[in-house]
């Protein structure tokens, strides 16, 4: 198997065509169909099903796509350190943000990347934490944040920052609105819009009530968009649990209303994660860094509301 093999691939799989991958490549379409014949015949499996309008990832294709770009990546890594090993960082760094975190961190981590790396090409995904973690695993993302869960030691992770859960609610909707704070108990009580496992709060969510000898939570719908959950609550279709960052905007403004919770209090720990098993580049390295120090700087700030930098000083 050759690296000029699974790039060839991978043109295929983006264009859908043997002719627009073979032009985007280089290469004769004749060589193209040769050298992935090759490959499939190295692996075992057919690749792509053939049709007149193109061609199309079979399940094992599917499979060595995520593989391949992974190789691809690491590669590409490789080339860069060395390269910027007496420069200034530069490549290409792929970040995993679940969408609870997006609000507090992404735009203050763009611009500060942008400052202090301006080689660098910081690439933001927004995802469910679940999928997060796949994609981490299986090399497609450099860096991620996830939530500290006791799950998380397939990766090299730091826990830096902690930040306090709130009940969410509309307050033409709720009986609860007269209230300063809520207890643990009373809000698993309360109609709540959480996302799906194992995604997002949900599972930490759980695992206090259990700790806490209470009921697990009274799910009337699992919606794990943010942007769905917002309207839901705006909409009076329930409650939930989560940090205040995410819907700010909704609570300042008083469309929504946020509880603290008590008896106890509720927190999500916030881990900046890595795979075990691929070393950072040094451009993503250098975004580690900088992710690390704005995380510090939005907590000492009180802009990351209801957060607290549990992370070493250096």
């Amino acid at each position: 198997m050759e690296l000029r093999q699974l790039r060839y691939f991978v043109a295929i799989a983006e264009h859908g065509t043997f002719s627009k991958a073979a032009s985007k490549v280089h290469i004769a379409q004749s060589a193209l169909s040769h050298q992935l014949a090759l490959l499939e015949e190295e692996l075992g499996a057919a690749l792509f099903l053939r049709s007149r309008r193109g061609v199309t990832l079979t399940e094992a294709g599917v499979l060595f796509r995520a593989h391949a770009l992974s190789i691809l990546r690491q590669v590409a890594d490789a080339q860069a350190s060395v390269s910027s090993l007496l420069k200034a960082p530069s490549g290409r760094v792929i970040f995993g943000l679940p969408h609870s975190i997006s609000h507090a961190l992404a735009l203050p981590l763009i611009a500060a990347v942008r400052q202090e790396l301006p080689l660098v090409n910081l690439e933001l995904t927004e995802e469910l934490t679940g999928n997060l973690a796949q994609q981490l695993q299986a090399g497609s993302l450099h860096l991620s944040i996830l939530f500290d869960d006791g799950q998380l030691d397939d990766f090299l992770f730091e826990a830096l920052v902690s930040e306090r859960m709130s009940l969410i609610f509309q307050p033409q909707a709720s009986t609860v609105q007269s209230k300063t704070s809520v207890s643990f108990r009373e809000a698993l009580s309360r109609p709540l819009i959480l996302p799906a496992q194992p995604h997002g709060v949900r599972p930490i969510i759980e695992a206090a009530a259990s700790q806490a000898g209470l009921p697990p939570p009274n799910v009337a719908a699992d919606i794990s968009s943010i942007s769905i959950l917002r309207n839901s609550l705006l909409a009076g279709m329930g409650q939930t649990i989560l940090p205040v960052m995410p819907l700010k905007a909704e609570i300042e403004s008083g469309l929504l209303r946020s509880l603290p919770i008590r008896a106890p209090a509720i927190t999500r720990t916030v881990a900046l994660c890595q795979a075990r098993h691929i070393p950072l580049s040094t451009a993503a390295q250098a975004v580690s860094v900088v992710a690390k120090r704005v995380m510090r700087e939005l907590c000492l700030d009180k802009v990351w509301i209801d957060a607290t930098f549990v992370g070493s000083a250096d």
